[in-house]
């Protein structure tokens, strides 16, 4: 339901993808910054927040990529379920 809606609103894989790669970039980037600023036990922190972001991007990216594949082969697998 949430992957069709999104789909619907024009999200594609490639977006989640990116949006995962941006993610893992982010998480460098927010512990450089906060190890100079902070200490290092909060810019770890910082790190491993916006770095848990990237799995979920890639998970949606795959549903996502599921959803056009089953998209453009011709719409269902006659199975009655949706992604």
């Amino acid at each position: 339901m949430i992957v069709k809606k999104l789909h619907e609103l024009g999200v594609t894989s490639e977006h989640a993808y990116l949006a995962a790669t941006a993610s893992i970039g982010l998480s460098l980037a927010s512990w450089l910054t906060s190890s100079r600023n902070e200490n290092l036990e909060r810019a770890d922190r910082w790190g491993i927040f916006v770095g848990e972001w990237a799995p979920t991007f890639f998970g949606l990216g795959l549903a996502l990529a599921h959803y056009e594949d089953r998209d453009r082969i011709g719409g269902s697998t006659g199975e009655g379920h949706e992604v």
